[in-house]
């Protein structure tokens, strides 16, 4: 059976798209014809996929150093993108991150600063500033990446499980809230992903950050990006509002098979 490609010729922006789902969804976006605006703090990563990416699959690929914490940044850009007649028609509210694994007492405000700020107040940013030529133009899909972890709490992460309970909630919200327009919202929420994600949240410990990954299969960026896109392929009528992904060792937030050697 042939597929139908709904996805050629759509413009599609993308946070945090310089590693982990980010980068492979941009790359399966990209292989399904799709133009792409790719937003990163590390600009230098994607000048090279830009090269890369235009050349192997003939699309264009907008990219721009951003931050989403920086709301004045963010503004600016999405007034760009108005102004040229470049909304997206799909936009991937990906950057987030995770910081330490502490007790709640023991925690460091500056983590907890930092990822409500990129967790939550970013896809607010950036979502906020998109939407609205979305809306005048009664068409777009708005994809959140969320996390099993905004489901169910596990230990020491409280901090991070309150940002993607944030993320479940304004996902269910904003769906609500564009109701009788043509815009699909979707929250798509993984569980354990093998990425940057844990060095991140280490600090740049790599050691520790090996050590969540061991014993088992975990998912990988191209597999969520594998569902990001076939979400996004789904007919205008289809909506899916929010689906959970895990690997098939992990059953729960905090329920992981590991096989010891």
């Amino acid at each position: 059976m042939t597929i139908m490609n709904r996805i050629k010729g759509k413009t599609v922006l993308i946070t945090g798209a310089s590693s982990g789902i980010g980068e492979a969804s941009a790359r399966s976006f990209a292989s399904y014809g799709a133009n792409l605006i790719l937003c990163a703090r590390r600009e230098e990563r994607l000048v090279q996929m830009k090269e890369e990416l235009e050349t192997e699959h003939e699309i264009s690929v907008r990219i721009r150093g951003l931050d989403v914490r920086e709301r004045e940044a963010v503004e600016a850009f999405a007034r760009e993108l108005v102004a040229e007649k470049t909304v997206p028609d799909v936009l991937v509210n990906n950057a987030g991150k995770a910081l330490g694994l502490h007790l709640l007492h023991e925690g460091l405000v500056e983590d907890w600063e930092e990822m409500l700020d990129t967790n939550v107040k970013g896809l607010l940013y950036m979502t906020r500033s998109i939407l609205p030529a979305m809306v005048e133009r009664d068409s777009g899909h708005i994809v959140n990446i969320g996390s099993v972890a905004g489901h169910q709490v596990y230990q020491k992460g409280a901090v991070y499980n309150a940002s993607k309970f944030a993320v479940k909630a304004l996902n269910e919200g904003m769906a609500l809230d564009l109701l009788g327009t043509g815009i699909r919202v979707t929250s798509i929420d993984p569980g354990l992903v093998e990425t940057e994600f844990s060095k991140v949240r280490f600090h740049g410990d790599e050691e520790r950050a090996e050590t969540v990954y061991e014993g088992y299969t975990p998912l990988t960026g191209d597999d969520i990006a594998d569902i990001i896109t076939f979400v996004v392929n789904t007919p205008e009528h289809v909506n899916i509002l929010d689906l959970i992904v895990l690997p098939t060792a992990q059953r729960s937030a905090h329920m992981v098979h590991k096989e010891t050697s």
